[in-house]
């Protein structure tokens, strides 16, 4: 064994004074921790209880209205089947009050002694100067010459094939 190893009386009578001071101090703080704690304890312990209370409510009123839905299932079931059975009985009366109000009237056939039912004209679909009883705007034969600078870039050329076709269309 070594000296250094064997404890001494004196030192550790000391530091037996301080940790005995210290872990005082500790004590005191744990209880007032496990003070705190305990409130907090109770505290949560109520709110359990609120939480189970609810939840117990929740559930009485869940079973409730399941009950509810079936019973209203069952009654909505009862009156699709009477619904359907009334309106078998009352579909020969429906088709016979059909057929005594029918309206015949045949086929391609329209009155038009009302005004909002007069025939309207059919639409004229022909070139505006037809159906105006007008000329052409521009004739080919007094188209000015190409190489005007007035003349608009989509007047063809007098001597072109398109100008000696336009002018046998037009005569």
């Amino acid at each position: 064994m070594s000296l250094h190893l064997i404890p001494r009386r004196n030192s550790k009578a000391r530091h037996r004074r301080a940790d005995r001071a210290e872990l005082q101090q500790e004590l005191q703080q744990l209880r007032r921790q496990l003070v705190g704690a305990a409130d907090v304890i109770a505290a949560q312990q109520r709110q359990l209880d609120e939480v189970r209370a609810h939840l117990a409510e929740a559930e009485q009123v869940a079973v409730c209205v399941s009950a509810d839905l079936e019973d209203r299932t069952v009654e909505h079931a009862e009156a699709v089947a009477e619904a359907t059975y009334l309106r078998a009985q009352l579909a020969p009366y429906l088709a016979a009050e059909a057929n005594a109000a029918a309206i015949t009237v045949p086929d391609a056939v329209r009155d038009t002694t009302a005004v909002e039912d007069q025939a309207t004209a059919p639409i004229d679909v022909r070139p505006l100067w037809l159906a105006l009883d007008v000329d052409r705007i521009v004739r080919v034969a007094d188209a000015p010459a190409a190489d005007d600078p007035r003349t608009p870039t989509w007047v063809p050329d007098p001597d072109s094939e398109t100008t000696q076709s336009l002018r046998v269309a037009a005569a």
